[in-house]
């Protein structure tokens, strides 16, 4: 790593070597583009306060192609570029399990012409990082490539590098799930690291599958529109209902997401906000454990059972006693020609 470009708090300028040549369909990179808080236009034309100069290398917005692209994945590999942080896009295949050929790759060897892999890359690349990060789930964990019957050996970049992998910058894989991402959740979290970057930020808090705490330390549920209809006792029977959804398949109560509470785009939108089924698309079991989408969670029948049918209802009748209630004005709330008091408990109602 080049010490030419380190200001006194950290570095002042950092390159962005993001790949999507894993098993992946883009979403992610599609997905980012639609961030707000902050937008990727803001960080890489140096809106933000104290984040170092960014450049971003991503093919799918890059102007250059082919080898004007990869040049800059060389440089990095032979010490020659600078500062830069690894973002890695969709599932790492066992290339050991190949046959005779290459599941992934990107761009080709200049001195064999043979195809450079996913794996070989990441080999060349993720110890000389100052961050790796791996957005969407397919990074994270495998993601849909790596369900079980999947011939590819499809697996998470921790699973690759190994769970105790630390970058030259110290940190461990950041693994931001979401099938695909959050493009708020990705983009605060590479702001994150890169005030990190520049000696302003403390090290990044992750949970113990490498999650941003503060992105994924809630359910579904907790943050849900819907939790209230959950806690009553009022379930929803088919997609048509405003209630909750556990009976015909959220998987909700027991997902680590902040879709709801956050919403997808400037606010607005999340799955069971606007009427769709958590799937569980941000843990680490996805999709296998999950599966048969659509159907009810094993854990629904209980938690909607026998108590929740006989605690909600009660719980509804009293809250509505309670709603009639207060949906009055105070007695002594009056045009008539004495002053009374609500101390008085002859005005107490109404």
């Amino acid at each position: 790593m080049s010490t030419d470009t380190l200001a006194p708090g950290g570095v002042d300028e950092v390159h962005i070597l993001w790949t999507s040549e894993g098993m992946s369909c883009d979403g992610d990179t599609v997905s980012v583009t639609a961030a707000t808080l902050p937008s990727l236009e803001d960080v890489v034309l140096g809106a933000i306060p104290g984040i170092p100069k960014v450049h971003l290398h991503n093919k799918v917005l890059a102007y250059e192609t082919g080898e004007d692209f990869t040049r800059a994945f060389h440089r990095a590999a032979a010490d020659e570029l600078g500062p830069f942080v690894l973002v890695v896009e969709g599932s790492i295949p066992n290339e050991n399990i190949n046959g005779d050929g290459y599941w992934t790759s990107m761009g080709n060897d200049p001195d064999t012409g043979e195809p450079i892999t996913l794996n070989q890359w990441i080999d060349r690349l993720a110890h000389k990082a100052y961050a790796v990060v791996a957005i969407g789930t397919c990074a994270t964990y495998g993601g849909i490539h790596a369900m079980a019957g999947n011939p590819t050996g499809c697996m998470g970049l921790a699973d690759y590098l190994g769970w105790d992998f630390r970058s030259a910058g110290g940190l461990p894989i950041v693994n931001v799930p979401g099938c695909p991402v959050q493009p708020d959740n990705f983009m605060e979290t590479l702001l994150w690291v890169l005030h990190q970057a520049a000696g302003l930020a403390p090290p990044i808090p992750l949970d113990d599958q490498l999650r941003p705490t503060w992105l994924f330390g809630k359910t579904v549920h907790e943050g849900c529109d819907r939790a209230a209809y959950y806690e009553q006792g009022d379930f929803a029977l088919d997609y048509n209902s405003p209630k909750c959804q556990v009976k015909i398949g959220c998987w909700g109560p027991v997902v680590n997401c902040n879709v709801p509470k956050r919403g997808w785009m400037d606010g607005i939108g999340g799955c069971p906000n606007v009427g769709g089924i958590c799937i569980a698309c941000t843990m680490p079991g996805f999709p296998d454990k999950f599966m048969p989408f659509m159907d009810e969670p094993p854990g629904g029948s209980v938690s909607s059972g026998l108590l929740s049918r006989t605690y909600g209802p009660l719980v509804r009748s009293l809250r509505a006693v309670t709603n009639r209630t207060v949906n009055k004005e105070p007695g002594w709330r009056h045009n008539r020609a004495e002053l009374t008091s609500g101390y008085d408990p002859r005005w107490s109602g109404r």
